[in-house]
């Protein structure tokens, strides 16, 4: 079985080690291609070496632009990589530009090629479409022939949507699988005390959504916020370029005095230092997760999330929307309350064993029954 797996930006990196690794076990052939959707070293060439990726068998190189652009820019390239390689399978993962500009793809040449589409972390619905990612959860999961859904809760969003219960399997997570194999190299890299912290007594904090960060109100009411909790508790927040950029552009930086801020942190790096913390505060959907395996208490600076399950098991909760200072703080100080739990599997399917589900369940879809699927969902849309 030949499997063309792809990557684009930073949240897919943790999601296909694994798969990649499942599938080699298994003697399949994968073939791994980077769209270069995320072009800064800082936030791609670090993860491939802390997660042990191989390079990329096609680099297609799109770098930054629009949404239209840079979806555009995935297909023209990512056409005759499918033309040449002639996969069984396209495994795309998460929701992010490329994700559904390789489906776009895939799905159009799948009748001459004979490919067929896999969607890891399909069903995740946040019942947002001002987000760019919905469209692109939506969309995809309605290309794919098979649907890989981390969590239970995914599934009443498919069927709402008329996808065929036949074309979905439950394989859990697999950005835990990445999270628990790098964990005890990640402890032992010891950022907390690096950056002079001490574990258990410090809050992180990360942020990159345009939501939150192109609108200086928005960013503002983040960054007071943050100056609050550290008057509370020591904060250690990585900048996201994107982030750093527009605190410069609004003129915002110089409210983060009491902030401890970073360059952009490697995995196994951001592990340690989310591993050591007493709470985290944040809009990524990755963090989100990693903190509920882990047992920390999240803060979620979003209006909703996709991933509900973390809500209902108590690790996150989301802040009042819209942002401002004292909401986010009273919301820190709810889930600082909170306490730590065990770390584990809290959820189900979130044990690290995600990626031999994978590679089990491509193996033994029946050659054309979920094509056939796929078609008729398709039609009657």
């Amino acid at each position: 079985m030949k499997v063309l797996v792809v990557a684009g930006a930073r949240p897919n990196f943790m999601k296909v080690a694994p798969v990649l690794a499942a599938l080699a076990r298994e003697g399949h052939r994968a073939v791994l291609v980077h769209t270069g959707q995320h072009y800064d070293a800082s936030m791609s060439d670090a993860f491939f070496a802390d997660l042990g990726l191989p390079q990329p068998d096609h680099h297609l190189g799109v770098g930054s632009a629009s949404h239209a652009v840079q979806t555009a820019r995935v297909m023209e390239t990512f056409e005759p990589v499918l033309r040449e390689e002639a996969p069984d399978w396209v495994v795309v993962v998460g929701d992010v530009n490329s994700t559904l500009a390789c489906s776009l793809v895939a799905a159009k040449l799948r009748p001459e090629l004979g490919c067929r589409i896999a969607h890891v972390e399909a069903g995740l619905r946040s019942g947002d479409w001002r987000m760019p990612e919905e469209v692109n959860r939506v969309l995809t999961d309605r290309l794919s022939d098979l649907l890989l859904t981390p969590s239970r809760d995914a599934h009443p969003n498919l069927a709402a949507e008329g996808i065929d219960p036949a074309r979905v399997v439950f394989v859990g997570n697999v950005m835990i699988d990445s999270l628990f194999a790098q964990l005890p190299a990640a402890r032992a890299l010891d950022v907390p005390r690096t950056l002079g912290v001490e574990r258990g007594r410090y809050a992180v904090v990360t942020l990159h959504r345009p939501s939150n960060v192109d609108d200086a109100d928005a960013l503002s009411a983040v960054f007071g916020a943050l100056e609050k909790v550290a008057g509370d508790l020591p904060v250690v927040f990585p900048l996201h370029p994107r982030t750093r950029a527009r605190a410069e552009e609004f003129g915002l930086l110089d409210g983060l005095a009491r902030v401890r801020t970073t360059l952009p942190l490697g995995y196994r790096e951001m592990v340690s230092l989310v591993d050591g913390s007493a709470v985290v505060l944040t809009d990524s959907g990755g963090l989100q997760e990693e903190t509920t395996a882990l047992g920390i208490p999240c803060v979620t600076l979003r209006e909703q999330t996709e991933r509900p399950v973390t809500v209902a098991q108590g690790t996150n909760r989301l802040a009042p929307w819209p942002l401002a200072a004292d909401g986010v703080y009273r919301a820190f100080r709810g889930a600082l309350a909170r306490g730590r739990c065990a770390a584990g599997s809290v959820v189900e399917g979130w044990d690290g064993h995600a990626a031999e589900r994978i590679a089990a369940a491509l193996a033994e879809a029946a050659p054309g029954a979920a094509l056939a699927g796929a078609g008729a969902a398709a039609a009657g849309g």
